[in-house]
């Protein structure tokens, strides 16, 4: 195993940046960490289990970069302000923010309880807007950055996630309006829109309809795979970075053009697409490696 991580872009491009990525403990948030530390950025990781943000902080140390941690519940106000607080007192001010933190379970909106359904909205949704608003308020309203929010695959709905669906639709909206009204400040705002990742996500889906789809996926998608956690953290740090600097408002979609074409066109089996792997440190889901 390589013992650095591979990016595909510039050494030393976020040298000198502070950087929080919520949730990141494990998956993409964990990938995308490893990589901007790679690139020299101080790196803030946050989430709710201490044994995963020790974790990975501790791996990106062993590899020479710069991370620290901090535990909060982006559901819940008062920590949010009260971790920007002390993100900012102890690094002096926040460069970027990945809002990655969020998650869903399967489900068919009829089950759907209000309690369930208010859960996840307030994970995704409501942990997006307190991150983004209070790193706003507490550093980039007075020294401009950049943000990267999470969204997914919802252009055709989300039968059986509808909970997962509505509130990535609403960090889409949330996305367009900060980047209008937070423009004259200097900051950017977008998000990454990720269809079928081969992530740590995917094990929480053991057991249940979603696991039982997944030997079917690649022959909905046009490039015929699955995505890799490198191939999202490439696009977050690219979305970050200077070299993007006209971009913002935008949701980019990295899903091998899985939410796009027509019934009526069948696709054509192949092995072309070849994935971008450039995490030293990857794990595969068992659910991946299970597959038939």
């Amino acid at each position: 195993m390589s013992k650095e991580y591979k990016s595909a872009l510039r050494p030393e491009l976020f040298c000198g940046k502070v950087v929080v990525v919520t949730g990141g403990g494990s998956g993409i948030g964990r990938c995308t960490a490893h990589e901007l530390a790679s690139l020299g950025a101080t790196v803030i990781i946050t989430g709710r289990t201490e044994e995963k943000l020790i974790r990975v902080t501790q791996e990106i140390h062993d590899d020479g970069g710069r991370a620290s941690w901090y535990l909060c519940d982006n559901r819940n106000e008062s920590q949010v302000k009260a971790v920007v607080t002390r993100i900012v007192s102890d690094h002096g001010g926040i460069d970027c923010l990945v809002n990655n933190a969020g998650g869903q379970f399967p489900a068919m909106l009829e089950t759907l309880s209000l309690n369930a359904f208010d859960a996840v909205v307030r994970n995704n949704l409501y942990g997006c807007f307190l991150m983004m608003r209070e790193v706003y308020l507490q550093s980039m309203s007075k020294t401009g950055g950049s943000i990267v929010n999470m969204t997914l695959d919802m252009w055709g709905g989300l039968p059986a996630m509808g909970h997962s669906g509505a509130s990535r639709a609403g960090i889409d909206n949330l996305t367009k309006t900060a980047a209008i009204e937070w423009a004259c400040s200097g900051v950017r705002v977008n998000a990454v829109a990720p269809g079928w990742i081969i992530s740590s996500g995917l094990n929480s889906y053991k057991g249940t309809a979603v696991q039982a789809m997944m030997p079917n996926v690649t022959a909905k998608i046009p490039l015929k795979r699955m995505g890799t956690e490198s191939e999202i953290s490439a696009l977050m740090c690219f979305l970050l970075s200077d070299a993007a600097s006209f971009i913002t408002g935008t949701n980019v979609r990295i899903d091998g053009g899985g939410s796009i074409g027509t019934p009526f066109f069948p696709l054509i089996d192949h092995q072309s697409s070849k994935p971008f792997e450039a995490f030293h440190r990857s794990e595969i889901p068992t659910v991946v490696s299970e597959l038939p």
